[in-house]
C-alpha cells in the first residue's frame, strides 16, 4: 500500500522524536489541576497530545498546520470545482504534508476500489425497526463491518506491537472509504425507497454521497458536500467523539469498534446533534413570524429568549473566542448560492444581531456562532429536509480526523487511557491538607 510506505516513514521520525522528549523531561510539569477542573469535565486542560489537528481559540481549528481559510486554497480540487477533494484532505491529515493533486487522486481511487458496503450490513439496516434514529443505523453499520477487522485478524496471529498501525491503517482506509454507502443506504432505507445505488467509480468520495441519494444532478449540492465533510474532517482530539474513539482503541480494540463507539458519542445534543437543534431553532423563528424577520423583531426575540434562561443555539464553543472559521466558510457558501433564501437570510440577520446582544447581555464568554449556527441550514435549502440524518453527515466528515488519529495513536503507542478517580472524602481531605 502507497500511503503506508509514506506514513512509515513519518512514524519513524516522529516516534524518534517522542522517545527523545520522554527521555529528557519526563518529570517536568506542564500544567495543574484544579478542583473546578474535576468538576467541569477537565475542560481547558492539555492533557493529549495529536499532530491532526487543533483547535486554536483565535484562529480556529487547524489541519496539520492549516488553517481552514488556507486549506480551502491549497488543497487540491476536484475537476470544475471549488472545494477540495476529500482524498487531498484525508492524506494531509495523515502524512502531514500537503498532497499533489495525483497524490489525491490516489487516494480517491484506493477508496473506489473498496468503497461497497457489504450486502449483510445492508441487510441488517433493512431489518432495524422504522423509527430507528438513523445514528443507532450508523453506529450498528460501523459495527457489523468489524468481522472484517485486519488488526483483530493480525493481532490473534502473534502481530508485533511496533506493527499494530499497518493493519489499523487497513481498517482505517475500508472504513472511511464504505462511510459515504452506509450513510446513503442510511437515507435511502429510512427515508426514500429502499433502493441502494451503489458507488459510482467515476464520482469523487465527497461527490458519490450525493450520486447513491440521487442528488447528483444537484451541483450546488455535491459542492456543498466537499466542504461540509472537509469542514467536518476533525476538532482536535478532546471533543467527546474523537476522544471515545482514542479511547477504546486504547484498549486495543479496533478501528470498527472505536469508531461505533465515537458515533454514539456524536449523537448527543452537546456534540453532533446541535446543528439539529440550530435548525430547529431557526425555522421555529420562520413560522412564529411568518417570515424572515426585522433586526428590530429579531432583537427583541433575542432578547425574551435571553431573559427566559434559555440560550441561542450555535452561538458559543468550549474553545474558540471568536467567529468560527467553519460558519464563514459556509456563511460565504451560502452567500455565493442560496443569498435569496428566506432561512439563510436569517442566519445572516442573527450573526449580525446575537453577538451583540450576547455581549450586552454580560453572561456568554463567547458570543460568537460555531459551525453548527449555519450548516443545517445550507442542507435543509438543497433539499436534506430530513434533520434528523444531520448527524450523520457530521460523522462521514469525522471519521477522516477520528480514524487519522487511531492510525496514529498505534503507530506511537499510545497506551492504554486509565486515569485515576477519588472519592469525595479523599478530594476534601487533598483540599484540607492543602489549605493546612
Amino acid at each position: 500500500m502507497w500511503l503506508q510506505d509514506k506514513l512509515e516513514k513519518k512514524i519513524v521520525e516522529q516516534r524518534a522524536r517522542i522517545k527523545g522528549i520522554v527521555e529528557q523531561y519526563s518529570d517536568q510539569k506542564i500544567g495543574d489541576i484544579t478542583v473546578k477542573h474535576l468538576f467541569s469535565g477537565l475542560r481547558g486542560n492539555d492533557l493529549m497530545v495529536s499532530d491532526v489537528s487543533y483547535v486554536d481559540p483565535e484562529d480556529g481549528i487547524h489541519y496539520r498546520g492549516f488553517s481552514i481559510d488556507e486549506l480551502l486554497k491549497l488543497l487540491p480540487k476536484a475537476d470544475d470545482s471549488e472545494m477540495p477533494l476529500a482524498g487531498g484532505m484525508y492524506y494531509l491529515l495523515l502524512i502531514g504534508e500537503l498532497p499533489t493533486r495525483e497524490e489525491a487522486l490516489a487516494v480517491e481511487e484506493d477508496w473506489r476500489r473498496i468503497g461497497d458496503l457489504p450486502y449483510y450490513v445492508a441487510d441488517m439496516l433493512r431489518a432495524m425497526p422504522k423509527d430507528t434514529h438513523p445514528m443507532t443505523m450508523f453506529s450498528q453499520a460501523i459495527l457489523a463491518l468489524q468481522s472484517r477487522s485486519e488488526f483483530t485478524l493480525h493481532y490473534n496471529n502473534g502481530l508485533k506491537r511496533p506493527d499494530y498501525w499497518r493493519p489499523t491503517l487497513k481498517d482505517s482506509m475500508s472504513l472511511v472509504a464504505k462511510t459515504p454507502a452506509i450513510a446513503a443506504s442510511i437515507y435511502n432505507i429510512k427515508y426514500q425507497n429502499n433502493d441502494l445505488i451503489p458507488p459510482s467509480q467515476t464520482y469523487d468520495w465527497s461527490a458519490n454521497f450525493a450520486y447513491m441519494i440521487n442528488k447528483d444532478w444537484d451541483k450546488h449540492y455535491i459542492e456543498l458536500c466537499r466542504l461540509f465533510f472537509a469542514l467536518h474532517a476533525d476538532q482536535g482530539t478532546g471533543n467527546v467523539s474523537a476522544h471515545t474513539a482514542w479511547l477504546v482503541n486504547s484498549a486495543l480494540s479496533d478501528v470498527f469498534y472505536s469508531c461505533s463507539a465515537a458515533m454514539n458519542g456524536l449523537a448527543g445534543p452537546l456534540h453532533g446533534r446541535a446543528n439539529q437543534d440550530c435548525l430547529e431553532w431557526l425555522l421555529d423563528i420562520l413560522r412564529e413570524f411568518g417570515s424572515c424577520p426585522t433586526e428590530s423583531e429579531m432583537e427583541g426575540y433575542i432578547w425574551k429568549t435571553l431573559n427566559r434562561g434559555k440560550v441561542i443555539p450555535g452561538y458559543g464553543h468550549a474553545v474558540l473566542r471568536k467567529t468560527d472559521p467553519r460558519f464563514t466558510a459556509q456563511l460565504e457558501f451560502g452567500r455565493k448560492y442560496i443569498g435569496d433564501d428566506d432561512l439563510f437570510k436569517l442566519v445572516e440577520i442573527v450573526y449580525r444581531i446575537v453577538p451583540r446582544v450576547l455581549k450586552e447581555h454580560g453572561k456568554a464568554k463567547n458570543p460568537w456562532p460555531n459551525v453548527d449556527a449555519i450548516s443545517g441550514t445550507l442542507q435543509y435549502h438543497c433539499g436534506m429536509r430530513e434533520y434528523d440524518f444531520y448527524t450523520v453527515l457530521f460523522g462521514v466528515g469525522r471519521m477522516m480526523g477520528i480514524t487519522a488519529n487511531l492510525v496514529w495513536a498505534r503507530a506511537l503507542s499510545a497506551p492504554l487511557e486509565r486515569p485515576q478517580s477519588i472519592t469525595l472524602d479523599i478530594l476534601e481531605k487533598r483540599i484540607a491538607d492543602v489549605i493546612s
